[in-house]
């Protein structure tokens, strides 16, 4: 997690609970999913859930394949890792998808 002042990382220091009141104060590490933005931690949940089967995320999503691999990788790219194995077929699809290209176009650079 970042510092919204200087943009350096923040460390934890406190842990209370709500419960009895203990505080315990110290350095205490965090993991690289506590900075995630709630729309990611969700995306993860689902993708757990269901046993890391993409086509089953999709579907529980209502969107298509190419679009749950997408937020796959970005939830990779979140987490500092860079999504391996991506085809130019999968981003020619996911490009034709958004609409930034045409058939024609996805076509031309899937024979090409």
């Amino acid at each position: 997690m970042k510092c919204p002042v200087c943009g350096s990382e923040l460390l934890i220091t406190e842990y209370t609970c709500p419960s009895c009141g203990l505080v315990m104060r110290g350095r205490f590490p965090h993991n690289e999913f506590a900075g995630l933005p709630e729309e990611k931690l969700e995306f993860l949940r689902l993708f757990l859930k269901a046993r890391g089967n993409l086509s089953e995320v999709a579907k529980r999503l209502g969107v298509s394949y190419p679009t749950a691999r997408a937020r796959l990788d970005e939830l990779l790219r979140e987490l500092g890792y860079e999504p391996e194995g991506r085809s130019r077929r999968l981003e020619v699809l996911e490009m034709l998808e958004r609409g930034e290209i045409t058939v024609e176009e996805a076509l031309r650079l899937l024979e090409g």
